[in-house]
């Protein structure tokens, strides 16, 4: 992991793209299902808030995950996400078709991962960020790691981050105080 928090800021300024992966990213990674085989899963509203605001300053958020939920569908369309890859176990195919219908370069990218699938995408980005409670080999390649553990506002802490690194987290803030 890189310890130089100005090399982690300079990349970030440089962000058009956040993608995210879901279980133990935007969930604490725990799966939910019921006698009839329905999944549920626990998204946390700060991270949801921090998705809108970011994209509001101009930075896509997209999500690609190994599974497929019925519940990320209907999350992310509430967050208004419109590149969501679901059911992708090798992530480098959604990750460039991703990159070719955004016109993004890699390094104008980030990627928040937990576990071992999200290292192919995270060794291609401009900056690799692990959840706090990420697998050990995931932190040892990331960039930088939050404070907060998947799940629990981690995704919120790097939207905070990355509109901090731009500049632009203080219009986000006045927006609140008028």
């Amino acid at each position: 992991m890189i310890n130089d928090m100005q090399q982690v800021l300079e990349k970030a300024k440089k962000l058009k793209l956040l993608i995210l992966d879901v279980d133990g990213v935007l969930t604490d990674g725990r799966l939910f299902f019921d006698t009839e085989g329905n999944e549920y899963k626990s998204f946390h509203a700060r991270d949801g808030h921090g998705i809108k605001l970011l994209r509001q300053t101009g930075v896509e958020v997209a999500v690609i995950s190994g599974r497929k939920s019925k519940s990320v569908a209907l999350r992310m369309k509430n967050l208004g996400i419109e590149y969501v890859y679901q059911g992708h176990e090798n992530k480098i195919a959604a990750f460039n078709e991703l990159l070719e219908k955004t016109g993004i370069s890699p390094e104008q990218a980030a990627h928040v991962g937990d576990d071992l699938l999200d290292l192919p995408i995270m060794i291609r980005v401009g900056l690799a960020i692990a959840v706090n409670d990420a697998n050990f080999a995931v932190k040892q390649h990331a960039n930088w790691c939050t404070d907060l553990p998947g799940g629990q506002g981690a995704v919120r802490e790097v939207c905070d981050f990355i509109m901090q690194a731009q500049g632009r987290f203080d219009d986000v803030l006045n927006a609140y105080l008028k």
